[in-house]
């Protein structure tokens, strides 16, 4: 059953599109793996469906709420690891926990069962004491991804969430993810660069580029597709091999440009 069902959801900014009437669906309980080049409209797809862009058009339910109508229901139903760091350091890992517990309006009981079960989950209960600042970047990966968890989402955004890991603690990463979605039984919905974790990971795989969805199916179904052997292989058949432009500081020169615009007319 799909617990994310997006249909021709759009994004503009100004005249430029940056996600053009995109439909796609997510099924619950899944590991599911949205790629594309920089600059492809990944980011921008991901910050409407979690409440943070308003749609320009399209519709999209997440956890069968409305996303236009029901973004504070929305908001709870979903957790979410950035690709950029967002503990505070200064406080420990059992604090940046029930802060963030208290911010979701957990009752201290059942806050302090989440936080112990989490924590024990992603292998940190030993060190909840700690300073997250003395923390090496695969234990604040692992952090976040507790954290994300605390208020019981149906779903979790991961955006990038190995970035900068050596492979050790990525397969480490992995492991918890895929733990996560046995035993807390939530949907996955990640982003990452790395095209041989999502070839074994994930279940379903949908490729965006230039805003628009140019192939989906299982990773065997994709290697199908395109005659290839790999994910990898399949992914830059479909994208082409040309390096692309950071999708954020794309969409700041597109927001300068159309600013310019505007003052010319």
């Amino acid at each position: 059953m799909p617990i994310i069902e997006v249909k021709n959801l759009t994004k503009k900014f100004g005249d430029f599109i940056a996600v053009d009437r995109v439909s796609f669906t997510v099924e619950e309980g899944k590991i599911f793996a949205f790629l594309g080049p920089n600059g492809a409209g990944k980011t921008t797809t991901i910050k409407m469906l979690t409440t943070l862009l308003e749609p320009s058009e399209g519709d999209a339910l997440i956890n069968n709420f409305d996303l236009k109508k029901e973004r504070d229901s929305i908001r709870h139903s979903f957790g979410i690891v950035f690709q950029d760091p967002s503990l505070d350091d200064d406080l420990t890992a059992y604090e940046n926990m029930e802060f963030h517990g208290v911010l979701y309006g957990l009752d201290k009981t059942t806050r302090l069962k989440r936080i112990e079960d989490l924590l024990k989950l992603v292998d940190l209960w030993e060190r909840r004491g700690d300073f997250v600042k003395n923390f090496s970047g695969g234990m604040k990966r692992r952090l976040e991804i507790a954290r994300s968890l605390i208020h019981t989402p149906k779903i979790i955004f991961l955006d990038e969430p190995t970035v900068g890991l050596d492979p050790q603690t990525r397969n480490h990463i992995w492991s918890y993810v895929v733990n996560l979605s046995k035993k807390e039984g939530v949907t996955v919905f990640l982003t990452t660069h790395y095209m041989e974790e999502a070839d074994k990971m994930a279940d379903n795989v949908v490729i965006i580029d230039h805003g628009k969805i140019i192939g989906s199916g299982t990773p065997e179904e994709l290697k199908n597709k395109t005659g290839t052997t790999s994910l990898e292989e399949a992914f830059l058949k479909l994208t082409g091999h040309g390096i692309r432009a950071d999708e954020a500081t794309s969409m700041d020169a597109l927001r300068t440009q159309a600013k310019m615009w505007g003052r010319r007319k």
